[in-house]
């Protein structure tokens, strides 16, 4: 709400998860045995897409990996009358070591265990295409590849079997790594654009990544 104060023509995109909002770090609620439960997490991402919603919104992107998530937040959003509010999927978002700095950065690392058990597996680049074609399915409008550069196999095969908007993300840690070598004299300020080129290359319709408000000034010159 805040955002649309200040700038109403700022496109707003909230990030539908609950691992902030736990005490443990997981992406929803966990059963007695410590295991996230898929179906009631389900209920509270619903909630809080609509919340997002009420606050007007442009598009709601979940990046929780709940199976049947886009389905249940499009049914919700419907029902509550926000028919026309887009939603972006994580569709592919695997079980990185690239999120590290912003885990770091947000307190938002799990408490205990791993998310190996709803994120992807980092060598499964099949179950990322059907996790993709779920999202579709279930009626996405967007898709997503998450991190970007380690996985621009994956992007370049979700290109070439799917007609749908092709997002990626470039995490924390792709940037860290890029922004250090900068620095420290390891490469040349050239290597930010050409990371970005790769994911363009590779089939990306829209970039997420850290580097955007220097590269968007870099381009207005």
């Amino acid at each position: 709400r805040k955002i649309k104060e200040l700038n109403e023509k700022i496109y707003v995109i909230a990030d539908v998860c609950m691992c902030e909002y736990t005490d443990h770090g997981h992406c929803g609620i966990l059963d007695e045995d410590g295991y996230v439960n898929n179906d009631k997490t389900l209920e509270y991402l619903s909630r809080i897409a609509v919340s997002y919603a009420k606050a007007e919104v442009d598009m709601v992107a979940p990046s929780d990996m709940m199976d049947g998530h886009i389905l249940a937040l499009r049914e919700t959003l419907d029902q509550n009358g926000y028919t026309s509010l887009p939603i972006m999927g994580y569709s592919a978002k695997f079980a990185s070591a690239y999120y590290g700095p912003f885990r770091e950065a947000a307190h938002s690392a799990p408490s205990f265990g791993d998310r190996k058990s709803y994120q992807m597996d980092l060598g499964n680049g099949n179950e990322a295409l059907r996790e993709v074609e779920a999202d579709i399915n279930e009626g996405v409008d967007i898709v997503m590849v998450k991190p970007a550069m380690p996985y621009l196999d994956v992007v370049k095969e979700v290109k070439l079997n799917y007609n749908i908007p092709l997002c990626v993300y470039q995490v924390s840690g792709e940037y860290a790594m890029l922004k250090m070598a900068v620095e420290n004299g390891l490469m040349n300020e050239s290597v930010i654009e050409e990371s970005l080129l790769a994911m363009k290359r590779a089939g990306a319709d829209l970039i997420i990544t850290y580097f955007a408000l220097e590269i968007a000034k870099k381009l207005g010159e």
